[in-house]
């Protein structure tokens, strides 16, 4: 009879917390600069960055991956088992990772606390409301929404509503609200547009609250959101509709990292999490400033595979925060290496097909020229790669052997991975690895220059990171391009928004694709956030929930506990 695995949920219970002051104290950071949130969350506050600045600095590690499936490739929970792991091999270590949104807690994904025996605890405050950061992001751009509604409705002569880009959010999936109409009703109940909700994590006050440094950067960043056009065609942002003051104020507490930990007590900063294929997919600056200087590593991670949250990671937040990382985790699995062999296919949701979980070594090395092209993109910034095996229970030796085999023949460090069941221990090799990595010289350097034309930006992650072979743009994102240009935001970085699916921009496409040109079918300016984004394919920044969402299996028991939450 087959021995079950306990649930996350099962195994988060059996932690044996520590009270929040004695995981700061292991970060060096007193009580005074703590606000609690009960026994096993609190805040910190902004003084820690300069109160820990004369500290030496931490190593700085980013987890990136290959190109995942649908179904995740364990990113987060090898990022959780790092931290942990440095933990035991003496090293004083922090991890910094996003807040999930509870749109796929409740949909298909689950929550992102990590698994097994790495993971962020408690996951059930972690995955659902924590303290609130969300609802006040969520709050903070509503307001902006019915100010620019209520100027519309009073002041109609200053702003052109039909070139109004500013949606509605919700930390919710819900399809229906992707398109609307407002302002139904007599004429006292505003004016009949078209626009949509968002969720949370795609809003642009979500990528300001990650890339900010201060209460005062903040301020002016919001100030700087661009909402769409006057009559005259000439942008017009938060700060003339004089919305941003008020904003700021929603956001006065959101902006300071929250501190939880690990099963295994390693101190984890929980700070932002926006949206991994129109933005930057990173956790906060701010919580980076403060992990920096609180031990001898901070492990962060980036959204999706080194071409997605890596690049942003590199280009976008280092360049926003200062700092540079000493090494940067491939991921890796001998299921997504299959994947990109072409010859098998992943559903998300569903049992892998019994041909997948057959040993077969060659179907990994099919594959294998994805996880080139991963370790390449990391090393295209000067950053030394090392490759992380997340075992699976159906991997065979043979098959994680090929893994290693790859590795050696790009020349990097590897391990395996066994975090998810055995905790630190399980990833300790890959801890080893990862100091020696960051031991080593770096010669970090961004990818493209701020002074670089916006067309010029484009074609250098087109090319150099995705391996197309040109860009091909549409007449109006043309247009737009030259727009932002004349309107001073040629010196933005740039965030190309495309599926995550693919190196490519096509998600059929598996492996490391060449000779395709980058498709830009619109390109639109986060310009308080400090990017244009081009989007090139189709992006939803409202999931839907599937026919079976998470949420009809959450419940509470007769003891008040949550039950089924994963």
């Amino acid at each position: 009879m087959a021995v079950r695995f306990p649930t996350d949920l099962e195994i988060a219970r059996q932690a044996r917390l520590l009270p929040m002051p004695e995981i700061a104290a292991k970060m060096g950071i007193g009580p005074h600069l703590l606000e609690p949130y009960g026994y096993d969350v609190a805040k910190i506050r902004l003084e820690a960055i300069e109160e820990l600045a004369s500290q030496p600095k931490a190593k700085y590690v980013v987890v990136s991956a290959i190109t995942p499936t649908p179904l995740g490739e364990g990113k987060t929970t090898t990022t959780v088992g790092l931290g942990q792991a440095l933990s035991l091999i003496g090293k004083r270590a922090t991890i910094a990772i996003r807040q999930p949104s509870m749109g796929p807690t409740f949909g298909i994904k689950g929550g992102a606390a990590g698994g097994g025996y790495s993971q962020v605890v408690p996951m059930e405050r972690l995955n659902l409301h924590l303290t609130g950061d969300m609802h006040a992001i969520t709050a903070a751009h509503n307001l902006l929404a019915a100010m620019i509604d209520n100027q519309i409705h009073h002041h109609e002569a200053l702003v052109d509503r039909d070139s109004v880009t500013w949606r509605r959010v919700m930390d919710v999936s819900d399809r229906v609200l992707r398109n609307i109409i407002v302002g139904l009703g007599t004429r006292e109940d505003g004016v009949i547009r078209q626009t949509g909700f968002d969720i949370t994590a795609a809003s642009e006050i979500m990528t300001v609250l990650a890339l900010t440094n201060s209460l005062r950067d903040m301020r002016g960043r919001l100030g700087r959101i661009v909402i769409g056009n006057t009559r005259e065609g000439k942008p017009i942002t938060a700060e003339e509709l004089s919305a941003a003051g008020a904003m700021t104020v929603i956001l006065r507490d959101a902006i300071k990292p929250n501190l939880l930990q690990t099963l295994e007590n390693t101190p984890v900063l929980v700070h932002a999490g926006p949206f991994g294929n129109i933005a930057t997919g990173n956790s906060s600056v701010i919580a980076d400033l403060i992990g920096i200087h609180c031990g001898d590593f901070l492990v962060t991670e980036a959204g999706f595979g080194a071409d997605m949250g890596a690049e942003r990671f590199f280009n976008i937040k280092c360049r926003a925060s200062g700092l540079e990382p000493d090494a940067a985790v491939v991921v890796a699995t001998v299921r997504a290496l299959k994947v990109h062999s072409g010859r098998f296919r992943v559903v998300a949701g569903r049992p892998l097909p019994p041909e997948m979980i057959k040993e077969n070594p060659d179907d990994v090395w099919a594959g294998a020229a994805n996880l080139r092209k991963q370790v390449e993109n990391i090393r295209i910034h000067g950053v030394t790669p090392v490759v992380a095996i997340n075992a699976f229970p159906t991997d065979h030796p043979s098959e994680q052997a090929a893994v290693r085999e790859i590795a050696e023949e790009l020349g990097v460090r590897s391990a395996v991975c066994n975090n998810f069941a055995l905790g630190g221990r399980g990833a300790t090799e890959l801890a080893e690895a990862v100091d020696e990595a960051a031991s080593e010289a770096s010669s970090f350097h961004f990818l493209y220059s701020s002074e670089a034309t916006l067309r010029e930006k484009i074609e250098t992650v087109a090319t150099k990171i995705y391996g197309a072979e040109s860009v091909e743009y549409y007449p109006s994102a043309a247009e737009q391009i030259d727009s932002f240009e004349r309107n001073g935001f040629g010196k933005l970085s740039v965030c190309i928004a495309k599926t995550h699916l693919s190196i490519s921009s096509d998600p059929k496409l598996k492996g490391a694709p060449t000779g395709w040109k980058l498709p830009v079918r619109e390109v639109r300016a986060s310009v308080g956030a400090g990017f244009v984004y081009p989007i090139c394919g189709d992006m939803r920044t409202m999931p839907g929930l599937p026919s079976s969402p998470n949420a009809v299996r959450i419940d509470i028991d007769d003891k008040g506990e949550i039950v089924g939450l994963s």
